[in-house]
């Protein structure tokens, strides 16, 4: 559009790609948000100093605040995004209710005013029956919100909900509303403009979920019929245009099996899902909010709206899938290749190799966004982009993906809990499959090896073509439970040759072709006993290869079967006794402690709380103590398995 930008960054992030791409950067302070994305006088001052006659907030920190939309207005800067007051009646989700069953829009039961404090919360979660949803009024991308089957979730959720709602958002109002039980999370999207036009851009399909944030979101929805679609988007533009609502906006609603649907909230805000939406739409929504911010009036109508095939977004997180499905992970990105090249495949990130990934933020760092002319196409190129995705934290969104009931499209907001009751454990492998990875990662040790040989015997001549060498390895997957068995694989290989890019051997008696390069590089494409696999490999040290299949990492062991033999000698290492402390389970800040050296605590009671990535964890005794030491302090920061508490 030829419009020049100043990205606005914290000093953590003045290397963040933002910054980068945009034609000017003012830093506004350190890293805590409070002290930097929330301090509207900086960001005033940034305006200021570059003479910026516009203001886009992005998707969270202020996007959604009056006060900074005024600030703006009253500096003779334009917001791009709605008007103060549709902002503050949509905004506050127990106003926003009230809006909105005036409207005639389908309301689900619930309390209609603030929950004060918890006593308030057990008498309002009586009055309507668990489960409930305990909510921030503020609130927005999961944060603030805990669902409670029983009294004592209710108290500990409404504490948590209310703390983390003051440090994401800098309110701590509550409300508690009815919890439907496995509904799909359906959202509208709208373009509204000053001139009272309004259209809805089709539905997006949200129901992918843990901790009650988006994981994976599509559009439209294979649950959605045409009359729903009608029904929910006739609604949401009645809501909007009550409120006189002027940029782009969603409407979220729940459905039930049956269809019904019930209003959840209103995001006055661009939401991070949009591009799938745009993908179907063909429509620029952030060009449109410059458009309508300018004044212009719409120039789509409802008739020009259609659905031009299927797309999913995956929202690729810093974190570690294995744990509660996604415990946050910290530190730098040294190995990072987005899949930018694939067919119908967009990312939308806010990183690169080497960007370092902190505790401060939302733990998301890319959009991974597939298109198709239908959802299998759509399904099959998301697939080949997490498999062509260099990072670590893939393997939940790819098992997904290859899921059935998944890609039947049978899925609502207890998906991932239906699918892993356990919780995530990794893509599960064939006997098939476990002997290609066995068998391709007996031949990279052995393609290393031999090239380390002729290195030593010929470094400096052609003479090490024509050598030909046997290998006798023995292989086993790498389990993190040390007591599991480990089952040894016999893998033969004969007269492998540098340059040959076929090889066939045995895997325990198996016959194994595989065709294709074999080396450490980003991602390997393979045939395997006439099969393609995509493969990304990792040496971690001199008999350790890591493996990426199916975006699972598995660890394998690599040996000379006199090695092996001789593994019975070795020391195991001594065992950490678990049940005589308590570890920080990720990297994050202390919030609470809440015990002191020499206190008694039960199984279960709370010692203390750490704040990871904005989301708010309470960490409980394991067991009938006394506590004996305390290493660390409200304010400290930890590293992931710190000793935090320890008991007699």
């Amino acid at each position: 559009m030829g419009i020049k930008t100043v990205a606005v960054h914290s000093e953590v992030d003045s290397d963040a790609l933002h910054v980068k791409m945009a034609d000017e950067n003012i830093c506004i302070g350190p890293a805590p948000t409070r002290e930097s994305y929330l301090r509207m006088d900086r960001i005033l001052d940034a305006v200021r100093q570059t003479g910026a006659q516009a203001v886009h907030p992005g998707y969270g920190f202020l996007s959604e605040n009056a006060e900074f939309v005024r600030s703006l207005t009253e500096a003779g800067v334009v917001f791009i995004g709605p008007n103060t007051k549709a902002m503050t009646d949509m905004g506050d989700k127990i106003h926003s209710k009230r809006i909105a069953k005036k409207a005639g829009v389908s309301m689900m039961p619930g309390f209609d005013g603030e929950i004060p404090d918890e006593a308030t919360c057990l008498r309002v979660a009586h009055d309507i029956g668990y489960p409930i949803m305990i909510k921030a009024s503020a609130g927005g991308g999961g944060k603030g919100i805990r669902v409670a089957w029983n009294d004592k979730e209710a108290r500990e959720g409404f504490r948590l909900s209310k703390q983390e709602a003051a440090s994401s958002f800098g309110d701590d109002r509550m409300l508690v509303e009815k919890y439907i039980d496995n509904p799909h999370h359906i959202e509208i999207q709208l373009l509204c403009d000053k001139h009272g036009n309004g259209i809805y851009l089709n539905e997006r399909e949200c129901s992918i979920q843990r901790r009650n944030q988006k994981v994976i979101e599509e559009a439209p929805s294979s649950f959605v019929d045409p009359e729903l679609r009608r029904r929910l988007g006739e609604e949401a533009v009645q809501l909007a245009l009550a409120v006189g609502y002027d940029s782009a906006g969603t409407v979220e609603f729940l459905v039930d099996s049956q269809k019904k649907h019930y209003f959840n909230e209103m995001n006055t805000r661009l939401q991070v899902e949009h591009p799938i939406t745009e993908e179907i739409t063909n429509i620029d929504l952030v060009q449109q909010m410059i458009r309508i911010a300018y004044g212009h009036p719409l120039n789509i109508k409802q008739n020009d709206v259609h659905i031009n095939g299927w797309s999913f977004e995956s929202r690729v997180y810093a974190e570690d899938p294995y744990r509660g499905f996604g415990i946050p992970s910290i530190g730098r990105l040294t190995k990072y290749e987005e899949p930018s090249h694939i067919q119908g495949i967009r990312c939308d990130s806010g990183i690169r190799e080497g960007s370092e990934i902190s505790i401060y933020y939302d733990p998301m760092i890319c959009k991974l966004i597939s298109y198709g002319k239908n959802r299998p196409e759509a399904l099959n190129r998301m697939e080949d982009a997490l498999d062509n995705y260099v990072t670590n934290n893939l393997s939940l969104l790819r098992d997904i993906f290859g899921e059935e009931n998944f890609r039947a499209g049978n899925i609502t907001t207890k998906y991932l809990y239906k699918t892993y009751p356990e919780g995530f454990k990794g893509a599960s492998l064939s006997d098939e499959e476990k002997i290609a990875v066995i068998g391709i990662a007996s031949a990279l040790k052995a393609y290393k090896e031999l090239t380390n040989f002729i290195k030593l015997k010929s470094p400096k001549s052609s003479f090490g073509e024509k050598i030909t060498k046997d290998f006798h390895f023995i292989t086993y997957f790498e389990h993190e439970d040390p007591s599991s068995p480990k089952k040894p694989y016999t893998v033969e290989i004969k007269k492998i040759s540098p340059h040959n890019n076929t090889i066939t051997f045995n895997v325990n008696g198996n016959k194994l072709e595989i065709e294709g390069e074999l080396k450490f590089s980003s991602v390997l494409h393979l045939i395997v006993n006439n099969k393609p696999m995509s493969i990304q490999p990792i040496s971690k040290s001199v008999d350790e290869i890591s493996i990426s299949y199916k975006g699972s990492w598995f660890k394998l062991k690599v040996l000379p079967d006199a090695c092996h033999d001789l593994l019975k000698y070795m020391k195991e290492r001594p065992k950490i006794d678990t049940s005589k402390v308590v570890l920080a389970p990720m990297p994050g800040a202390i919030k609470n402690v809440s015990v002191k050296v020499g206190d008694t605590v039960g199984e279960g009671q709370e010692v203390v709380i750490i704040e990871a990535m904005k989301m708010q964890n309470s960490l409980i005794a394991p067991r009938l103590g006394k506590v004996k030491a305390i290493n660390c302090h409200v304010g400290s920061t930890v590293d992931k398995n710190d000793v935090l508490v320890e008991f007699e």
